[in-house]
């Protein structure tokens, strides 16, 4: 594992678009990628947890939080009902 960022395993990634995608080629959709970012996102906490001073880990952390903030906003613009279902779902924002 380089520098903390491991790319999320291809099962993984088949199971969330199955889970939040319209069909298994459905990776462009928000609620696809929120979902995707996620499960980084999840990953990466952890790995920040046990590793305190890595420094460009935690900046690609907060990077991939704001990339997801804006995403969410924009669901949220777009389609309320479901950006309410996504979060109930990845269970984020307390």
């Amino acid at each position: 594992e380089l520098g903390g960022k491991k790319p999320i395993t291809k099962e993984d990634k088949e199971k969330i678009i199955k889970k939040f995608g319209e069909n298994k080629k459905d990776t462009g959709s928000t609620e696809v990628q929120v979902a995707i970012l996620s499960h980084r996102i999840s990953e990466l906490t952890e790995h920040v947890k046990i590793h305190k001073k890595d420094k460009h880990t935690r900046r690609g952390l907060v990077q991939l939080v704001s990339q997801r903030k804006k995403l969410l906003k924009y669901l949220f613009r777009n389609d309320s009902n479901s950006y309410v279902k996504l979060i109930n779902e990845l269970s984020i924002r307390g």
